[in-house]
């Protein structure tokens, strides 16, 4: 025994000194490369020094997920419901408290360790192994998430190079390290009856289940998974070694960045409670206690602009008995007009225009995900898993276009939305899923197309295509959208009788473009197009996206933290019960945390665009990263889309805004318009003349930013209403139709041959 003991201790030593001696070897200090964006990879990763093989390896990982490993998860998902495999997912969670105990006892957290141990008790015995997690619902213990590559960096150890190895797509020598320890230290490990293995890796099966819709999205959503990857173990990786992921840890860093304090790990670990969500008492407004002449009033005077002594507000112009349209001209066009709200979002609660526009990607939408089963089962039928995914290819040369959509039940027949997302986003943006829900539920099928600048459709489009000028977006939209309608109706023998585009931000403008085109000559057959935050000057919006990019150079030596903290906070966001975030009347960011966070994800977005623009030109990805890192959205219009016709960005300002279509705004009302009067990416000035050019059919809200009142009842039974007209309309004349096929019928001079040889409305003759 007492061999055994000193062979451990020594194989022990030599471990620690090997994992040093490593890590020292590949840990050299290198300078922050000089980009006008911040490279993540490189804060927290530093260099990828095995890139060739790391690569390969991701490569082969992804290939063995597809074709052994999924299967299995999605086996295993179609025989357990969601609730089996949390109370699974619990009873594993709970077998692996002494590799928590011991980390926390080595980081000297002793409160944690003690928290863990009365979890553990409570847990075992009342939650029935863990099943159930009583210490948290009823003794208010909340879980901790520790592990032995936590205690390690607590020990000063460097994690060393970033490594892919088969199965772990992403991890270091430090976190391998971690991973050997913590399976030491897991009872289930010394099981040896094949039975109780058999349950282990049932346990194994169960747990590692849950990452496959994680992996769907990354492989899905970015053109290379590889560096997403990589930026996201990087962020995750530090925060959790950081412990950010514990709450008094992460209100302790929070108050130490606020006060521009050094940051040191080993001093963090002291409880605090302030509240998650500080509002803003000064930006609040009681809407229940003004009378509503008082609110307008007030909205308008919130909106910082010049007093002009003008009161008459719009409705009392139209009360004084001039028309609507009349009225908003006369309103607007004066000196020193104010801008103001058509609609009201009473206790909004603003914080600032960046914070505000997340509201809706962060809070509860209306949910489309609901089953007993997981995401990957078999029998999971909810809305999003029922959309149908199929492709249209436009150029032989080029790769296929996937498109979404779902056709309602049972018909042959019905009206058709077609939903064009923001800047970026795919055929699996989250807005698109939900407003396709919406006009699901009013009677439309609906087929979710991608963003025009986005880089699955510039895979799709001729080599050259550079998406940015909206004329030419619209141009590649319409004869993609012609496309999937004929592959659709063609496929499945339907007719779309009433069509209707929906466009969200950039979206949003291209529907308008696209509107703009079809009016003289109506070929898609749409009839109305609604338009939700468009950017009335694209360059100016850029302009406004790059300077939340830039947020970053601020404090460029606190980065790491300042990120990892913002992480850790859309962590508790996901992580609370849905009852407790319904309470949050805001989010818990600076508005230098939103322009962190808005920042990240938009370069995101630019970078996947230049990566697939460039790939096949700049063989070596540190090179094209080196670009892409030096590039922002003005960069990007400077590099692509200035030609003989466009010498300068300036020349783009106009054909790229909606002034360029203020002909088509003015003389037609077969659209609708929906902005928010603080949306940080227009002017008061730039929306006060698209008022102009569009009257009473554009709708502005006096809250929400860009794009963050999507999730508002208030919008949402609006929207609902313009959707229920335009099916009303749709249904009107579908009887109408019927009435003539009926009179047809009675036309007993029409012969049945030339009946028969009649095509039906929408097929297509190949």
């Amino acid at each position: 025994m007492k061999n055994n003991s000193k062979t451990f201790y020594v194989c022990l030593l030599v471990f620690w000194g090997g994992l040093n001696f490593f890590n020292s070897a590949f840990s050299e200090e290198l300078a922050r490369p000089d980009c006008k964006c911040p490279d993540y990879v490189f804060e927290y990763l530093g260099n990828d020094k095995f890139e060739n093989y790391n690569r390969k390896m991701f490569n082969f990982n992804s290939k063995l997920n597809k074709y052994a490993i999924k299967p299995i998860h999605i086996l295993w998902a179609s025989i357990m419901p969601k609730y089996g495999m949390d109370r699974i997912k619990g009873i594993a969670t709970n077998i692996e408290y002494p590799a928590r105990l011991v980390s926390s006892l080595i980081q000297k957290d002793f409160e944690t360790s003690k928290n863990e141990t009365i979890r553990f008790f409570t847990n075992t015995t009342i939650g029935l192994g863990g099943m159930y997690d009583p210490a948290k619902h009823f003794l208010k213990i909340q879980p901790s998430n520790e592990n032995m590559e936590q205690a390690f960096a607590k020990c000063h150890v460097k994690p060393g190079p970033y490594l892919v190895c088969p199965v772990i797509n992403g991890t270091s020598p430090r976190n391998l390290a971690g991973k050997l320890c913590d399976a030491a230290l897991n009872p289930s490990c010394y099981i040896a009856t094949p039975v109780l293995a058999a349950v282990k890796a049932g346990l194994l099966v169960n747990r590692t289940s849950y990452m496959q819709p994680i992996m769907k999205m990354i492989e899905s959503n970015y053109a290379d998974p590889y560096d997403i990857t990589r930026k996201l173990y990087g962020v995750e990786n530090y925060m959790k070694c950081r412990n950010y992921d514990r709450k008094e840890v992460l209100d302790t860093a929070i108050d130490f960045i606020e006060n521009d304090k050094e940051l040191d790990g080993d001093n963090l670990l002291y409880e605090i409670e302030p509240e998650l969500v500080k509002e803003n008492s000064e930006t609040e407004l009681d809407t229940k206690k003004l009378t509503e002449a008082e609110i307008d009033e007030k909205h308008v005077a919130d909106k910082g602009e010049a007093d002009s002594g003008e009161k008459l507000s719009v409705t009392e112009i139209i009360n004084a008995g001039d028309s609507a349209e009349d009225a908003i001209l006369k309103a607007y066009n004066t000196k020193n007009s104010k801008l103001m709200a058509d609609m009201l979002l009473f206790d909004y609660k603003p914080q600032n225009p960046v914070t505000d526009s997340m509201r809706t990607a962060l809070f509860d939408l209306p949910d489309v995900d609901e089953s007993i089963w997981a995401e990957i089962s078999l029998w999971n039928r909810c809305f999003s898993n029922r959309i149908k995914t199929s492709s249209v290819n436009l150029y032989p040369e080029r790769e296929n276009y996937k498109y979404r959509y779902i056709l309602q039940k049972g018909m042959k027949t019905s009206p058709l939305a077609i939903i064009f997302p923001s800047i970026g986003e795919g055929i699996t943006s989250s807005h698109s899923v939900l407003l396709a829900k919406m006009f699901y539920d009013e009677g439309y099928s609906v087929i979710i197309l991608g963003s025009a600048f986005q880089w699955e459709f510039a895979k799709s489009m001729p080599e050259d295509y550079r998406p940015g000028i909206p004329s030419q977006d619209a141009d590649y939209l319409k004869t993609l959208t012609h496309k999937v309608i004929d592959s659709v109706q063609n496929k499945h023998k339907y007719e779309f009788n009433q069509r209707v585009v929906l466009g969200t931000s950039f979206g949003a403008l291209t529907a308008l473009f696209l509107a703009d085109k079809e009016y003289k000559n109506n070929t898609l057959n749409i009839t109305k197009y609604i338009s939700i935050c468009p950017p009335v000057e694209l360059i100016y919006a850029m302009e406004q996206v790059d300077k939340t990019t830039a947020e970053w150079e601020k404090n460029p030596d606190n980065l790491k933290d300042r990120v990892a903290i913002t992480a850790a906070k859309i962590l508790q966001i996901s992580q609370m019960e849905e009852k407790d975030r319904e309470k949050i009347q805001g989010l818990p960011f600076s508005e230098y945390e939103a322009k962190l966070i808005t920042g990240f994800i938009m370069h995101q977005k630019l970078s996947d665009l230049v990566y697939t623009i460039e790939n096949e030109n700049i063989s070596d990805k540190k090179e094209l990263y080196r670009q892409i890192n030096n590039m922002t959205y003005q960069d990007y219009a400077q590099k692509y889309l200035l030609d003989t016709e466009y010498e300068t960005v300036d020349d783009l300002k106009y054909v790229a805004s909606l002034h360029s279509i203020s002909d088509y705004l003015k003389n037609n009302d077969n659209y609708k318009i929906y902005h928010s009067i603080n949306d940080y990416l227009t002017t008061p000035e730039q929306l006060k003349k698209l008022k102009t050019y569009t009257g009473a059919k554009s709708t502005y809200l006096d809250n929400g930013s860009h794009l963050g009142f999507l999730y508002r009842k208030e919008f949402q039974q609006e929207l609902k209403k313009e959707i229920s007209m335009q099916n009303s309309a749709s249904k009107t004349t579908e009887n109408d139709n019927e009435g003539e096929c009926l009179a047809s019928k009675v036309q007993k001079s029409v012969p049945a041959e030339a009946a028969a040889s009649q095509e039906p409305v929408g097929s297509d003759n190949k």
